[in-house]
């Protein structure tokens, strides 16, 4: 995985934030890994990051696309923000 990315977009939906790093144009598959749930639950229980696959990239091309924050467990989009982006710090370190 490449530098910490920075926040593009933030959404609201009934039950997460979901903040966006990336397009999800510029990848060809996106998924919620299994191994990335430890590094997101200890910043906020619950949150969950996707990441996605590089079109035309080798095997090792994986970025974080973005970040789900469960909306009861932060106060408003600007903590969600500052949550993810801790989140993929974590993982990016």
């Amino acid at each position: 995985m490449a530098d910490t990315p920075s926040v593009e977009e933030v959404e609201k939906g009934d039950d997460y934030y979901h903040v966006r790093f990336r397009d999800p144009d510029e990848f060809d598959t996106i998924r919620t890994p299994d191994w990335a749930e430890n590094a997101a639950g200890s910043v906020v229980e619950g949150s969950e990051v996707r990441t996605g696959h590089e079109k035309e990239g080798g095997d090792d091309d994986w970025e974080i696309q973005s970040v789900l924050v469960p909306v009861d467990e932060v106060d408003g989009e600007d903590e969600a923000k500052d949550r993810a982006q801790e989140i993929a710090e974590k993982i990016e370190s």
